[in-house]
């Protein structure tokens, strides 16, 4: 049963090339499926999330991160009456417009596209399922209904002011309402991604030797529930001991999102999607104490992993290799594949085209290139 806030895909506003529905799946059901058959989607398999996706086998890759965000989405969504199918569609498209070499890809390119109107992932991953995926007889882009472009375009919050360029194009054709806020479900899919990459950025640190259980028992929460682990289960054996205290970690996070999502909720009285979109702030979030625990475990992270001396090493080398690219392809646009050329005249296309060329690399694909154009 859905509640009376959450989006109904009988009340859906459509596709933006009319379509015959399908008899067996509902319009986010489809919408789902289209964004797990679409090529980037595949793609995410061998594009960093932290680490390399060459440098160990155990490590989160985009994909993964992305598959792990969409059960803690379904999970939330659920508890709160939304509509499961699109929760689970955005949080599977939400990293879909990520570059090669994760973060630091995209700062690069965005650098490097500062010229020619920037560079968001957000932006393009609704540029990717708008029109970079071309496979449909119909249309460019995988069709999808406006609550899941909404939700892709702006599950982080309202977007004003300085909108990235592919956004800003799309919107005037389809207007998605930029200035609000989006539905329950893409502000699911939004926190879920970050209890997903708080609770596997610890573990995956762990794994690689950047830091030791000893260091992170000191951050809040974490500590907690090493001890209560250690209490319950003496002598336990390293391994087991740190899964079983992440999985805690992780589920406090999501019952703190579900407890505080369901009070700020009852709070407002939503009769529908629409005043849920209208309000003043977000409905589903973190609690006051909760997110303030969080602010010290991401500090931790920035400073002992993203910022770590062998992180920060292959950053350089991996920032090298986009730049190199983008600067070649710039110099020599008759290296791009027939399909990736340009289609309008001028420095500013040219970029673009390169941009959405380079953003949808593999990390080893990305090294390749820059070995065959740039050694």
């Amino acid at each position: 049963m859905l509640a009376a806030y959450a989006c109904n895909p009988n009340n859906s506003r459509g596709r933006l090339h009319p379509e015959d529905e399908s008899q067996h799946r509902s319009a986010f059901q489809r919408d789902r499926d289209r964004i797990i058959h679409s090529t980037a989607f595949r793609r995410l398999m061998h594009k960093t999330q932290v680490f390399v996706a060459h440098e160990g086998g155990l490590f989160r890759t985009r994909l993964t991160h992305t598959i792990e965000v969409g059960q803690v989405a379904r999970t939330i969504a659920s508890v709160l009456g939304l509509n499961v199918e699109l929760t689970e569609a955005v949080a599977l498209a939400h990293d879909l417009g990520h570059t090669p070499f994760g973060h630091n890809g995209e700062d690069v390119l965005a650098a490097c596209m500062a010229p020619y109107g920037g560079f968001d992932h957000n932006a393009q991953a609704l540029k990717i399922v708008t029109g970079l995926e071309r496979h449909y007889a119909g249309f460019d882009g995988l069709n999808l209904t406006w609550e899941t472009l909404e939700a892709i375009a702006k599950h982080n919050g309202p977007v004003t002011g300085n909108i990235p360029f592919s956004l800003e194009d799309y919107n005037k054709t389809h207007d998605l309402e930029l200035d609000t806020y989006a539905s329950a479900e893409a502000q699911s899919a939004a926190i879920a991604d970050d209890i997903a990459y708080n609770n596997h950025d610890l573990d995956d640190g762990l794994r690689a030797g950047l830091f030791t259980v000893d260091d992170i028992i000191r951050l809040p929460l974490v500590g907690t529930c090493f001890r209560e682990v250690d209490q319950k289960y003496p002598n336990l054996d390293p391994e087991r001991r740190r899964h079983e205290a992440l999985r805690r970690v992780f589920g406090i996070m999501v019952q703190d999102v579900v407890a505080e999502s369901q009070a700020r909720i009852t709070a407002l009285a939503p009769q529908s999607a629409q005043d849920i979109r209208n309000h003043s702030a977000p409905v589903i979030q973190f609690s006051d104490s909760l997110f303030s625990q969080l602010k010290e475990i991401r500090s931790f992270l920035f400073t002992r992993m993203y910022r770590h001396k062998d992180v920060n090493d292959m950053r350089e080398r991996t920032g090298v290799v986009v730049r190199d690219l983008f600067q070649t392809y710039m110099d020599k646009s008759q290296l791009l594949p027939e399909h990736r050329q340009p289609t309008a005249a001028g420095k500013t296309a040219q970029a673009r085209a390169i941009a959405d060329y380079i953003a949808g690399m593999t990390d080893q694909f990305a090294f390749q290139e820059h070995e065959k154009h740039c050694a």
